[in-house]
């Protein structure tokens, strides 16, 4: 009996140190999501200024990342609502947390790969549910905290924001409609860079904040602080260190769908865009609402295409994204479930996703040198945006044609060519059809 209790006591050191340990990983795998966060949502604040010439890639991504840094100080609203607010935090275990950034990070790195600016926050969320389901049943989840403060969210802020940027799209447009057309564009430029910037510093204030909120869940569960603790000064600091070198590096597979596949931007669309963008993020950051950061910068992007006469939404690059947007959620969840049904066995358990993690990310980086994008082509038209085979469509063509015409004299309108009749229209569409069976 003697000799048992000393093996307990032998044992103990041992339990905590593989209680570190297990923390540790979860803190480095936290700040690698962090890391894919600001590469996967660079295009949220620079891919209409690369695309408009307002600023050169390199330079972009580089402000970016700084302000990025900077709006990570600014609040941590956001942070508490992820530590305390998505699952409950009695009777999680730290390896949940591990099984949910598992199922964020594969996710981010399947859409990056893909070009499709899905939602980093969203892939958090479902990795996070999806793993304490798992662990604790349905129970664990704070249904009513995800329906308020995430899917309404995900709702209502990229039609807010585009819409907003309908209207201001055609707002500067009829301003500037008697002006210089290379001046009016070249002060829109400038506007557009400071909008971009604006745009970075929110993404700082709400999407650094969801991993300073997962490290400080880790925190808890591992009893290293007290139970809805703000975030330490040094996940805070870590935190914003890891999104702005991500940011850094630069999304540029996202940056092109974002700047280029979506709609033609001219720099006035750009600083509609931006500006509608970056209000609502803020706004939502200081009400503590976990939003979308791309969600929001996509629905701006695309009232920004809307609200010129003549622009193109193109519908295709859209569809495929509103269809990664509804997947994110329930497919980072099951990614996550998975990793915690292995976690749960044990050590090796651990090891094995750890090992299939790592596996996973090679495989995906692999497969992206197939086709390489970078700042040198980054701005390079893709095939679809260079040719007129995809017709407005007749969401397009109704808002269209109740906006205001572009910027510019009257002679200079005169210029642009007739559009082509619906029946000249017709016999287009047939032939494209042809051309493509």
């Amino acid at each position: 009996m003697v000799s048992a209790s000393v093996r307990n006591l032998k044992r103990i050191p041992d339990m905590a140190l593989d209680a570190t340990l297990l923390l540790a990983i979860v803190i480095v795998t936290a700040l690698v999501f962090d890391f894919t966060n600001g590469f996967h949502d660079t295009a949220n604040a620079m891919a209409t200024t690369i695309s408009t010439g307002a600023l050169k890639p390199k330079t972009a991504v580089a402000m970016s990342a700084v302000l990025n840094l900077v709006g990570a100080f600014l609040s941590v609203e956001v942070a508490k609502t992820i530590s305390g607010g998505i699952v409950n935090e009695d009777g999680l275990k730290t390896e949940v947390i591990f099984a949910a950034l598992v199922g964020a990070i594969l996710w981010n790195l399947l859409t990056w790969l893909l070009g499709l600016p899905s939602s980093s926050s969203h892939a958090l969320f479902g990795g996070l549910i999806g793993a304490a389901v798992m662990s604790m049943g349905w129970s664990s989840v704070n249904g009513g905290t995800v329906v308020t403060k995430v899917l309404l969210p995900a709702v209502a802020a990229p039609l807010v924001a585009g819409i907003a940027s309908m209207l201001a799209t055609r707002l500067t447009y009829r301003i500037s409609r008697k002006t210089d057309e290379k001046a009016t564009a070249k002060g829109y430029r400038a506007g557009q860079i400071a909008s971009a910037g604006l745009v970075s510093l929110a993404h700082g204030t709400n999407d650094a904040q969801k991993t300073m909120g997962i490290i400080t869940l880790a925190l808890i569960t591992g009893g290293v602080i007290a139970p809805h603790a703000d975030p330490p000064l040094w996940v805070i600091v870590s935190a914003g260190l890891a999104i702005a070198l991500g940011t850094y590096l630069g999304g540029w597979r996202i940056i092109r769908t974002m700047g280029k596949g979506l709609t033609d931007l001219a720099p006035q669309q750009g600083f509609a865009a931006q500006t509608s963008a970056a209000t609502a993020i803020l706004a939502s950051s200081h009400l503590g609402f976990s939003l979308s950061t791309t969600q929001v910068c996509s629905g701006g992007v695309m009232g920004a295409g809307l609200g010129r006469k003549g622009g193109v939404v193109r519908w295709s690059t859209a569809t495929r994204m509103f269809v990664a947007w509804g997947l994110t959620l329930p497919a980072a969840g099951l990614v996550g479930a998975g990793a915690e049904f292995l976690t749960k066995q044990g050590p090796w358990g651990i090891g094995l996703t750890a090992a299939l993690l790592v596996i996973g990310s090679a495989v995906i980086w692999k497969l992206s040198r197939r086709n390489s994008i970078d700042h040198t082509n980054v701005t390079a038209d893709e095939p679809h945006a260079s040719t007129p085979q995809e017709a407005p469509g007749v969401v397009t063509t109704a808002i269209a044609s109740v906006t205001p015409p572009p910027a510019g004299t009257v002679e200079s309108e005169a210029a642009i060519p007739a559009q082509p009749t619906k029946a000249a229209s017709v016999n287009d569409s047939a032939r494209a059809a042809g051309a493509t069976l």
